[in-house]
Protein backbone atom coordinates (compact mmCIF):
# COMPACT_ATOMS: atom_id res chain seq x y z
CA UNK A 1 0.00 0.00 0.00
CA UNK A 2 1.37 3.19 -0.47
CA UNK A 3 2.61 5.07 2.70
CA UNK A 4 1.82 8.99 4.09
CA UNK A 5 4.90 11.18 3.06
CA UNK A 6 7.75 11.49 5.13
CA UNK A 7 7.42 14.18 7.98
CA UNK A 8 9.29 17.52 7.84
CA UNK A 9 12.22 17.85 9.69
CA UNK A 10 11.43 17.88 13.33
CA UNK A 11 13.11 21.58 15.02
CA UNK A 12 15.22 19.13 17.78
CA UNK A 13 15.91 15.82 17.75
CA UNK A 14 13.77 13.06 18.78
CA UNK A 15 13.77 9.37 19.78
CA UNK A 16 12.53 6.32 18.20
CA UNK A 17 10.09 6.46 20.81
CA UNK A 18 8.57 10.03 20.36
CA UNK A 19 9.30 10.06 16.42
CA UNK A 20 6.20 10.24 14.63
CA UNK A 21 4.94 6.67 13.07
CA UNK A 22 2.58 6.16 9.99
CA UNK A 23 -0.95 5.21 11.12
CA UNK A 24 -1.42 1.59 9.49
CA UNK A 25 -4.36 1.89 7.14
CA UNK A 26 -7.09 -1.08 7.92
CA UNK A 27 -9.86 -1.12 5.21
CA UNK A 28 -12.98 -1.56 7.03
CA UNK A 29 -15.15 -1.61 4.03
CA UNK A 30 -13.67 -4.31 2.55
CA UNK A 31 -12.90 -6.48 5.79
CA UNK A 32 -17.07 -5.85 6.48
CA UNK A 33 -18.17 -6.56 2.90
CA UNK A 34 -16.25 -10.48 3.32
CA UNK A 35 -17.48 -10.69 6.44
CA UNK A 36 -20.79 -10.28 5.37
CA UNK A 37 -20.53 -12.70 2.43
CA UNK A 38 -19.28 -15.41 4.21
CA UNK A 39 -21.77 -14.92 7.53
CA UNK A 40 -24.89 -14.87 4.92
CA UNK A 41 -23.09 -18.16 3.39
CA UNK A 42 -23.11 -19.76 6.04
CA UNK A 43 -26.08 -19.42 7.68
CA UNK A 44 -28.00 -20.17 4.53
CA UNK A 45 -28.73 -23.59 3.08
CA UNK A 46 -26.06 -23.82 0.66
CA UNK A 47 -23.62 -24.31 3.30
CA UNK A 48 -24.50 -27.10 4.34
CA UNK A 49 -24.05 -26.31 8.15
CA UNK A 50 -27.46 -25.44 9.28
CA UNK A 51 -29.06 -28.65 10.18
CA UNK A 52 -32.81 -26.72 10.05
CA UNK A 53 -32.96 -27.16 5.76
CA UNK A 54 -32.96 -30.91 6.11
CA UNK A 55 -31.23 -33.00 3.50
CA UNK A 56 -31.50 -34.68 0.35
CA UNK A 57 -34.64 -33.24 -1.74
CA UNK A 58 -35.81 -31.25 1.25
CA UNK A 59 -32.58 -29.18 1.10
CA UNK A 60 -31.83 -29.25 -2.57
CA UNK A 61 -35.31 -27.54 -2.83
CA UNK A 62 -34.45 -25.13 0.37
CA UNK A 63 -31.29 -24.25 -1.78
CA UNK A 64 -33.22 -23.61 -5.48
CA UNK A 65 -35.61 -21.26 -3.43
CA UNK A 66 -33.31 -19.66 -1.66
CA UNK A 67 -31.52 -18.63 -4.78
CA UNK A 68 -34.32 -17.25 -6.62
CA UNK A 69 -35.45 -15.87 -3.39
CA UNK A 70 -32.29 -13.58 -2.80
CA UNK A 71 -30.91 -13.47 -6.69
CA UNK A 72 -31.38 -11.36 -9.13
CA UNK A 73 -33.18 -12.74 -12.95
CA UNK A 74 -32.27 -10.55 -15.31
CA UNK A 75 -35.37 -10.70 -17.17
CA UNK A 76 -37.69 -9.58 -13.87
CA UNK A 77 -35.02 -6.24 -14.25
CA UNK A 78 -35.52 -5.53 -17.73
CA UNK A 79 -39.82 -6.16 -16.80
CA UNK A 80 -39.57 -4.83 -13.33
CA UNK A 81 -42.17 -7.46 -12.62
CA UNK A 82 -41.45 -10.78 -10.83
CA UNK A 83 -41.32 -14.29 -13.07
CA UNK A 84 -42.77 -17.63 -11.98
CA UNK A 85 -40.43 -19.49 -12.70
CA UNK A 86 -40.83 -23.31 -12.21
CA UNK A 87 -37.94 -24.81 -9.79
CA UNK A 88 -38.68 -28.15 -10.26
CA UNK A 89 -41.49 -30.96 -10.26
CA UNK A 90 -39.86 -31.98 -6.53
CA UNK A 91 -40.24 -28.33 -5.42
CA UNK A 92 -42.73 -25.68 -4.95
CA UNK A 93 -43.18 -22.99 -7.28
CA UNK A 94 -43.46 -20.12 -5.28
CA UNK A 95 -41.34 -19.04 -2.49
CA UNK A 96 -44.50 -17.45 -0.54
CA UNK A 97 -42.16 -14.23 -0.11
CA UNK A 98 -42.70 -11.05 -1.56
CA UNK A 99 -39.55 -9.56 -3.85
CA UNK A 100 -38.97 -6.59 -5.54
CA UNK A 101 -36.03 -6.85 -8.88
CA UNK A 102 -34.30 -3.86 -8.23
CA UNK A 103 -33.29 -4.90 -4.69
CA UNK A 104 -32.66 -8.35 -5.68
CA UNK A 105 -29.36 -6.92 -7.06
CA UNK A 106 -28.33 -6.10 -3.65
CA UNK A 107 -29.36 -9.08 -2.07
CA UNK A 108 -27.17 -11.58 -5.01
CA UNK A 109 -23.82 -9.45 -4.10
CA UNK A 110 -24.26 -11.51 -0.85
CA UNK A 111 -25.54 -14.86 -2.31
CA UNK A 112 -22.73 -17.57 -3.43
CA UNK A 113 -23.17 -21.24 -4.98
CA UNK A 114 -21.21 -22.91 -2.91
CA UNK A 115 -17.79 -22.60 -1.21
CA UNK A 116 -15.20 -22.17 -3.94
CA UNK A 117 -17.43 -19.73 -5.73
CA UNK A 118 -17.14 -18.25 -1.84
CA UNK A 119 -13.73 -18.78 -1.92
CA UNK A 120 -12.40 -16.93 -5.14
CA UNK A 121 -14.67 -13.98 -4.64
CA UNK A 122 -13.45 -13.18 -1.15
CA UNK A 123 -9.98 -13.60 -2.60
CA UNK A 124 -10.04 -11.11 -5.25
CA UNK A 125 -11.75 -8.43 -3.19
CA UNK A 126 -9.19 -9.05 0.23
CA UNK A 127 -6.03 -8.85 -2.70
CA UNK A 128 -7.47 -5.83 -4.44
CA UNK A 129 -10.22 -4.08 -2.27
CA UNK A 130 -8.07 -2.80 0.44
CA UNK A 131 -5.67 -0.16 -1.70
CA UNK A 132 -8.65 1.02 -3.82
CA UNK A 133 -11.03 1.68 -0.30
CA UNK A 134 -7.03 3.30 0.86
CA UNK A 135 -6.99 5.69 -1.85
CA UNK A 136 -11.11 6.83 -2.12
CA UNK A 137 -11.81 5.99 1.77
CA UNK A 138 -14.35 3.44 3.09
CA UNK A 139 -17.78 5.13 3.01
CA UNK A 140 -16.85 5.93 -1.21
CA UNK A 141 -15.59 2.51 -1.39
CA UNK A 142 -19.06 1.00 -0.61
CA UNK A 143 -20.92 3.05 -2.34
CA UNK A 144 -18.70 2.63 -5.32
CA UNK A 145 -18.91 -1.18 -4.87
CA UNK A 146 -22.83 -1.23 -4.85
CA UNK A 147 -23.24 1.00 -7.37
CA UNK A 148 -20.86 -1.21 -9.67
CA UNK A 149 -22.63 -4.51 -8.83
CA UNK A 150 -25.51 -2.81 -10.21
CA UNK A 151 -23.89 -1.78 -12.99
CA UNK A 152 -22.63 -5.19 -14.16
CA UNK A 153 -26.20 -6.58 -13.17
CA UNK A 154 -28.12 -4.50 -15.13
CA UNK A 155 -25.57 -4.54 -18.26
CA UNK A 156 -25.39 -7.81 -17.97
CA UNK A 157 -29.65 -8.07 -18.28
CA UNK A 158 -29.46 -6.04 -21.60
CA UNK A 159 -26.95 -8.11 -22.97
CA UNK A 160 -28.82 -11.18 -22.13
CA UNK A 161 -32.33 -9.44 -23.29
CA UNK A 162 -34.31 -12.48 -25.65
CA UNK A 163 -31.67 -15.70 -24.45
CA UNK A 164 -32.18 -18.18 -22.29
CA UNK A 165 -29.84 -16.79 -19.99
CA UNK A 166 -32.20 -14.11 -19.07
CA UNK A 167 -34.30 -16.31 -17.06
CA UNK A 168 -31.61 -17.80 -15.26
CA UNK A 169 -31.05 -17.06 -11.07
CA UNK A 170 -27.93 -14.83 -11.17
CA UNK A 171 -25.48 -15.14 -7.30
CA UNK A 172 -22.46 -13.80 -7.17
CA UNK A 173 -20.55 -10.47 -5.87
CA UNK A 174 -17.91 -10.55 -8.17
CA UNK A 175 -19.92 -7.89 -10.89
CA UNK A 176 -19.02 -5.16 -7.96
CA UNK A 177 -15.84 -7.54 -7.51
CA UNK A 178 -14.63 -6.89 -11.12
CA UNK A 179 -15.32 -2.89 -10.79
CA UNK A 180 -12.92 -2.98 -8.06
CA UNK A 181 -10.03 -4.84 -10.01
CA UNK A 182 -10.63 -2.42 -12.83
CA UNK A 183 -10.44 0.62 -10.86
CA UNK A 184 -7.06 -1.19 -9.40
CA UNK A 185 -5.12 -1.47 -12.68
CA UNK A 186 -5.99 2.28 -13.46
CA UNK A 187 -5.00 3.41 -10.00
CA UNK A 188 -2.04 0.39 -9.63
CA UNK A 189 -1.07 -0.39 -13.19
CA UNK A 190 2.94 -1.17 -12.00
CA UNK A 191 2.01 -2.54 -8.43
CA UNK A 192 3.46 -6.16 -8.64
CA UNK A 193 1.24 -9.12 -7.67
CA UNK A 194 2.40 -12.62 -5.89
CA UNK A 195 0.54 -15.11 -7.89
CA UNK A 196 0.43 -18.81 -7.18
CA UNK A 197 0.91 -20.37 -10.73
CA UNK A 198 0.25 -24.48 -11.18
CA UNK A 199 3.37 -25.74 -12.78
CA UNK A 200 3.58 -28.80 -11.19
CA UNK A 201 3.75 -27.18 -8.20
CA UNK A 202 2.49 -24.08 -6.91
CA UNK A 203 5.38 -21.37 -7.91
CA UNK A 204 4.96 -17.68 -6.02
CA UNK A 205 5.80 -15.04 -9.37
CA UNK A 206 5.55 -11.64 -9.18
CA UNK A 207 3.86 -9.61 -11.91
CA UNK A 208 3.12 -6.03 -12.55
CA UNK A 209 -1.07 -5.81 -12.28
CA UNK A 210 -1.56 -4.48 -16.07
CA UNK A 211 -0.70 -8.06 -16.76
CA UNK A 212 -2.63 -10.14 -14.17
CA UNK A 213 -5.34 -7.84 -14.66
CA UNK A 214 -5.34 -7.57 -18.52
CA UNK A 215 -4.64 -11.30 -18.64
CA UNK A 216 -7.86 -11.23 -16.69
CA UNK A 217 -9.61 -9.55 -18.59
CA UNK A 218 -8.95 -11.36 -21.94
CA UNK A 219 -9.75 -14.71 -20.75
CA UNK A 220 -13.22 -13.22 -19.50
CA UNK A 221 -13.52 -12.25 -23.42
CA UNK A 222 -12.77 -15.36 -25.10
CA UNK A 223 -15.10 -17.22 -22.47
CA UNK A 224 -18.24 -15.17 -23.57
CA UNK A 225 -17.73 -16.54 -27.51
CA UNK A 226 -16.62 -20.17 -25.38
CA UNK A 227 -19.74 -20.85 -23.48
CA UNK A 228 -23.56 -21.83 -24.65
CA UNK A 229 -25.45 -18.71 -22.98
CA UNK A 230 -28.58 -21.37 -22.84
CA UNK A 231 -26.34 -23.22 -19.79
CA UNK A 232 -26.05 -22.14 -16.51
CA UNK A 233 -22.68 -20.89 -15.58
CA UNK A 234 -20.26 -17.89 -15.25
CA UNK A 235 -21.86 -14.66 -16.29
CA UNK A 236 -18.62 -13.10 -17.80
CA UNK A 237 -20.71 -10.36 -19.45
CA UNK A 238 -21.43 -8.92 -16.13
CA UNK A 239 -17.49 -8.88 -14.80
CA UNK A 240 -16.66 -7.63 -18.15
CA UNK A 241 -19.08 -4.33 -17.59
CA UNK A 242 -18.30 -4.26 -13.73
CA UNK A 243 -14.90 -4.07 -14.97
CA UNK A 244 -15.01 -1.25 -17.71
CA UNK A 245 -17.60 0.95 -15.51
CA UNK A 246 -14.61 0.49 -12.33
CA UNK A 247 -11.82 1.09 -14.92
CA UNK A 248 -13.83 4.80 -15.87
CA UNK A 249 -14.66 5.69 -12.45
CA UNK A 250 -10.80 5.41 -11.67
CA UNK A 251 -9.69 7.36 -14.48
CA UNK A 252 -12.01 10.27 -13.71
CA UNK A 253 -10.88 10.50 -10.22
CA UNK A 254 -7.00 10.17 -11.49
CA UNK A 255 -8.32 13.10 -14.21
CA UNK A 256 -9.24 15.00 -11.35
CA UNK A 257 -6.02 15.50 -9.65
CA UNK A 258 -5.19 12.33 -8.47
CA UNK A 259 -2.07 10.27 -8.93
CA UNK A 260 -1.06 6.43 -10.08
CA UNK A 261 0.11 4.80 -7.44
CA UNK A 262 3.49 1.71 -7.27
CA UNK A 263 1.93 0.30 -4.49
CA UNK A 264 2.71 -3.43 -3.96
CA UNK A 265 -0.39 -5.81 -3.83
CA UNK A 266 -0.48 -8.20 -0.52
CA UNK A 267 0.76 -11.62 -1.57
CA UNK A 268 -2.13 -14.08 -2.53
CA UNK A 269 -2.95 -16.37 -4.88
CA UNK A 270 -4.73 -14.40 -7.94
CA UNK A 271 -6.79 -16.99 -8.84
CA UNK A 272 -10.21 -17.75 -9.58
CA UNK A 273 -12.11 -20.90 -8.25
CA UNK A 274 -15.67 -21.76 -10.07
CA UNK A 275 -17.95 -24.64 -9.01
CA UNK A 276 -20.76 -25.53 -11.36
CA UNK A 277 -23.81 -24.74 -9.61
CA UNK A 278 -27.78 -24.39 -10.71
CA UNK A 279 -27.63 -20.91 -10.81
CA UNK A 280 -25.78 -18.44 -13.01
CA UNK A 281 -22.53 -17.59 -11.35
CA UNK A 282 -20.45 -14.15 -10.50
CA UNK A 283 -16.89 -15.24 -10.20
CA UNK A 284 -14.02 -13.39 -11.12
Amino acid sequence: MATPADPAPPAAPTTADDAPRPVPFVPVATYGLIALCVLVFVIGPVSGLDPLYGSGTLRACAETAYYHRWGVVPAELLHNAVLRLHLSHRCPSDTGLPKVPALSVLTAMFVHGGWLHLAGNMLFLFVFGAMVEERIGPLAFLLFYVALGYLATYGYALFEAGSPGATQTLVGASGAIAGVLGAYLCLYPRARITSLIPLLLFLPLRFPAWLVLGFWFLVQWLSIRATDPSVPGVAYAAHLIGFAGGFAFAWLLWRRGGRRGRGVARPAAALACESPHPARQETP
